[in-house]
């Protein structure tokens, strides 16, 4: 008969082989897409910039590779941050994820590393604007079987929205990346209602004079099929 000490070590040895592995292999799965994003982004980032250069020398697009865990691109007026988390989650029960029958199969598929992209403007980066604000526009997931899907307020949600049936490929980055520059390039900076700048005091004007006391973010949205705006992130913003 087993002791209880010989019983736990089988316990412990077996999350160790399962679960934790498991967890090695999403974790340089993920890696593995983040280094490939990187790579889409410098592409394109030189492909634009050379074909934009053509048309107005002063719109700016430039890659810059933050760290192993982050990296940005400019394009214009808006920063896209991508950063990878170095740890991997599992969903909530309560997740949609869980009614499908490809997480049902193993529920180890449902462990994901994950890229998240935030929009920032350009100008807070360049005037060191700390109190700006960036806001999520999506989150991409890899599980330990290179499968991904997209949480994300852009057009893109709906092709996404599931694990893909195939490992991560090029052409999905390449299409990822290309919708969430457009998104992110096509909604603005709207001017706040009067009603709520009107008054001032001399401290905050003094404040204002200094670029760090500034915040500033966009309101973002999607465009719908009539050309409207909806689904506005921030209905309120600070200038």
């Amino acid at each position: 008969m087993k002791s209880n000490e010989q019983n736990q070590n089988e316990i412990i040895l077996k999350l160790l082989s399962e679960k934790s592995v498991m967890k090695q292999d999403v974790f340089n799965n993920t890696i593995e897409a983040f280094n490939r994003i990187k790579d889409t982004i410098k592409t394109r980032a030189e492909n634009l910039s050379n074909e934009i250069s053509r048309i107005d020398k002063r719109v700016n697009i430039q890659y810059k590779d933050t760290n192993a865990q982050a990296a940005q691109l400019k394009v214009a007026g808006d920063v896209l941050e991508f950063y990878m988390h170095t740890n991997v989650f599992e969903f909530d029960k309560s997740h949609p994820m869980f009614k499908t029958g490809y997480i049902k199969s193993n529920e180890l598929n449902s462990f994901c590393g994950i890229i998240n992209v935030y929009n920032f403007l350009a100008d807070s980066f360049k005037f060191n604007r700390l109190n700006d604000l960036g806001y999520l526009i999506a989150r991409i997931f890899i599980n330990r079987e290179k499968k991904f899907f997209i949480e994300t307020r852009t057009q893109i949600g709906y092709k996404y929205a599931n694990f893909s049936a195939e490992p991560i490929s090029e052409e999905d980055i390449v299409d990822v990346i290309n919708e969430l520059i457009i998104f992110a390039v096509s909604f603005d900076l709207f001017t706040p209602p009067y009603e709520a700048v009107k008054q001032v005091s001399v401290m905050e004007i003094q404040e204002k004079a200094n670029s760090n006391a500034l915040r500033t973010g966009k309101r973002l949205g999607y465009s719908s099929g009539s050309g409207s705006t909806t689904n506005f992130f921030d209905e309120e913003i600070h200038l």
